[in-house]
């Protein structure tokens, strides 16, 4: 009985149209603010840290980032990898200087070295330069569609991958092709390197998962995000009404693929620290953030967070159930993980294909008719 709307009203149309307009969800929502940035900071361990809050903030940025393009513009992608990949190199380059070559007076080339970019510019650096390649990469959806143009995405997940194998530059030369971020530090405190606290990362991240959850949603309910589900409903109708094919699909590329890459810039530099591009980066990640956003729910920023909160939570279940309490074999319960996950994208594209966030939505209506039938 606590969760009614009798006695919430607007009298203006920002307060009819805001984001939560019930009051009981609002408080729920400051709830989770205050507990996430005032109490998860002095509890919060190494092994939490890693095993959970580090992976499901990043997955939830990149989730969001391909329910954009999929859930919201309906153009399919299967090359978040490779984008994450070129946010994990670029922001490898700002963090460590850049060096470049520009034509002098006299013909020879010149270099020239810019010095280390602070962490917090390069992530959003390097989630420009995706932004960049994802509008270079997103052309085809132009003049393909569907599976054809998922085909081309994944080109293009199997061509960044080559590409930031063979060209040293994006490595810095390195012997073993590997990339490792540098201690640097935001606001005094150390975000990446051997020696960061578990409380600095984890807000460090969290700042971006609020952003980039906030700047999400209001592209979405504004004329930006009608624009893409137009397109995403029927594009020849859209374009019929006024809607830029050309505008709407590009610029989904763009900002979903910055959310990809400022993901893959966390990834790299506050979670592992060092990767090596076909390990980390590989086409399973690309399947992975798309599994999250199937099993959360297309087109619903909340759906993005549950569908990572899931594929996150689910492996450690699995692991401190099947393998630290039955004794299991690991690789049994990994296979195991490869079937419930397999299992559940079927029924959910069968018979709820909104995922999650569809499900909390009709318990969330049970809850405020109950007891009354209707």
């Amino acid at each position: 009985m606590f969760y009614r709307e009798a006695g919430d009203f607007s009298t203006t149309y920002p307060q009819d149209s805001q984001t939560f307009p019930i009051r009981f969800d609002r408080y729920r929502y400051y709830a989770v603010l205050v507990i996430a940035f005032a109490v998860v900071p002095f509890i919060i361990n190494d092994y939490w840290l890693n095993a959970i809050f580090l992976p499901f903030l990043i997955y939830s940025i990149a989730a969001i980032g391909l329910n954009i393009l999929v859930g919201y513009c309906g153009q399919v992608s299967l090359g978040t990898g490779g984008f994450m990949a070129v946010g994990a190199y670029s922001c490898y380059k700002f963090m460590t200087g850049v060096d470049i070559w520009l034509m002098g007076a006299d013909g020879q080339m010149i270099q020239y070295a810019l010095p280390p970019i602070n962490i917090f510019f390069s992530v959003i650096l390097a989630g420009l330069v995706t932004a960049a390649v994802g509008v270079l990469f997103g052309l085809p959806s132009l003049r393909i569609k569907g599976f054809y143009l998922a085909v081309a995405t994944l080109a293009a997940q199997f061509f960044l991958v080559w590409l930031f194998n063979k060209w040293e530059w994006a490595y810095n030369y390195s012997a073993s092709g590997q990339i490792n971020a540098p201690t640097r530090g935001f606001l005094g405190v150390d975000v990446t390197g051997p020696a960061t606290e578990a409380w600095a990362t984890y807000l460090f991240c969290l700042m971006f998962v609020i952003g980039s959850a906030v700047l999400a949603r209001n592209l979405t309910r504004g004329s930006v995000g009608r624009k893409w589900m137009a397109i995403r409903d029927m594009d020849i109708a859209a374009e019929i009404i006024g809607v830029n094919p050309l505008r709407a699909k590009l610029s989904a590329f763009a900002v979903s693929s910055f959310f990809v890459g400022v993901s893959g810039a966390l990834f790299f530099s506050v979670y592992l620290g060092a990767v090596e591009v076909g390990e980390a980066f590989g086409i399973q990640k690309s399947f992975l953030v798309l599994f999250m956003i199937i099993i959360g729910g297309l087109g619903s920023i909340f759906g993005s967070f549950a569908g990572a909160a899931f594929m996150v939570l689910l492996p450690v279940l699995l692991k401190n159930t099947l393998v630290g309490t039955l004794g299991w074999p690991t690789d049994l319960a990994a296979h195991i993980e490869f079937i419930i996950v397999g299992a559940l994208i079927v029924v959910f594209l069968i018979l709820e294909p909104h995922g999650l966030a569809q499900l909390w939505r009709v318990a969330k209506e049970k809850l405020r008719l109950w007891p009354f039938p209707y």
